[in-house]
């Protein structure tokens, strides 16, 4: 915005300068009733995050102000996504990552990057590249943007979502053109990237045990057995008011015998529109099961919300029409029966 007008001593100017800003960023966040989800977490062992949204933690101070409160760990929703950091081969765009970057550590939260090889959200580019280009594309871009953030994200999604519902792995780029073998690949090119860093197998659907997380198991049991450098194995928990399967403590059980760290990367609970008090109730209880089954379990060292608060930052309503409010939070960042509900669960 260019003010011309300088009136009064100047007090028009800094009138004017004044509302752009608070245009820009809102009021300061109400605080939430209560302990602070990452003090709870932190007496019970574990991470307790969100996914974020980097322009909307630079432009609005109380969405800002509420990560830092309540979370202590973070992950990029989008901005650490292949299209994002290298929308053209070989030149990468670390503004958007590092902004998020750059707050957690600020907040003195750990950070969670993802994803590095995903089936979806590629650049253009990277599509039409034959089997020989591609390998050298994938082992480039996990080099560049692992040992561009070495020492400051200390966890990673290394492959993501490779398994399809009937346990057939996914079609991609990345399997058709190099094989089922390119998930070892990619977490060997990952570790020599940052030796430090922890490195996961992430996906969806798998949280029962089903044909799903018998192939991830399947797959996790055989990079271990070869040596392959996986630490962890993250269930995403994109979950509705059908709740929590009743064989998730199970199944996280038989990945942490591998020896496997467990983490719920990306919970939320969605709810069919319009709201009402008893989807509300629902929802609480889902949230607290997730929870509990995370406590139930010595190897789940971390549970990640997919965003936290209804205000138009939720992945939800924008890829499933007729549904929303899957998040802690209400759209004026009030909390929900959901927020009480896991505050109670971490407090045992």
């Amino acid at each position: 915005m260019t003010v011309r007008r300088v009136a009064i001593g100047g007090v028009f100017f800094v009138t004017v300068l004044i509302a752009a800003v608070l245009a820009r960023e809102g009021r300061d966040a109400q605080p939430l009733p209560g302990p602070p989800l990452r003090a709870l977490a932190a007496q019970r062992g574990i991470a307790i995050g969100t996914a974020v949204r980097g322009i909307e933690q630079r432009n609005n101070r109380a969405y800002r102000e509420l990560i830092a409160e309540q979370f202590s760990s973070v992950t990029p929703e989008n901005e650490m996504k292949w299209y994002a950091l290298e929308p053209h081969r070989g030149r990468f765009t670390y503004n958007y990552a590092d902004m998020v970057v750059d707050s957690a550590r600020k907040a003195g939260q750990q950070l969670r990057g993802h994803a590095l090889v995903w089936f979806d959200q590629l650049p253009r580019w990277l599509i039409g590249l034959g089997s020989d280009e591609l390998r050298a594309a994938t082992e480039n871009h996990i080099r560049q943007v692992m040992g561009h953030y070495a020492g400051r994200v200390g966890v990673w999604d290394i492959v993501n979502e490779a398994i399809l519902d009937h346990g057939g792995l996914r079609r991609s780029p990345f399997l058709d053109k190099l094989g089922p073998g390119y998930i070892g690949e990619a977490f060997k090119i990952a570790h020599a990237a940052d030796p430090k860093a922890k490195l996961f197998i992430n996906e969806i659907g798998a949280e029962g045990i089903n044909a799903k997380s018998d192939r991830l198991y399947e797959i996790a049991r055989g990079l271990k057995a070869s040596g392959a450098p996986i630490d962890g194995v993250g269930f995403q928990a994109h979950l509705n008011l059908r709740g929590v399967p009743t064989t998730f403590v199970d199944n996280m059980r038989r990945f942490e015998a591998l020896g496997l760290e467990i983490h719920i990367t990306e919970a939320d609970v969605a709810l069919r529109l319009p709201v009402t008090a008893g989807k509300l109730r629902g929802q609480a209880g889902v949230y607290r099961r997730i929870v509990d089954d995370c406590l139930a379990v010595k190897a789940c060292k971390s549970l990640t919300f997919w965003g936290f608060t209804d205000s138009g930052r939720s992945w939800i309503p924008e890829t499933q029409p007729g549904m929303g409010a899957a998040t802690l939070l209400d759209e004026q960042l009030k909390p929900k029966p959901a927020f009480f509900s896991v505050q109670r669960a971490l407090g045992g």
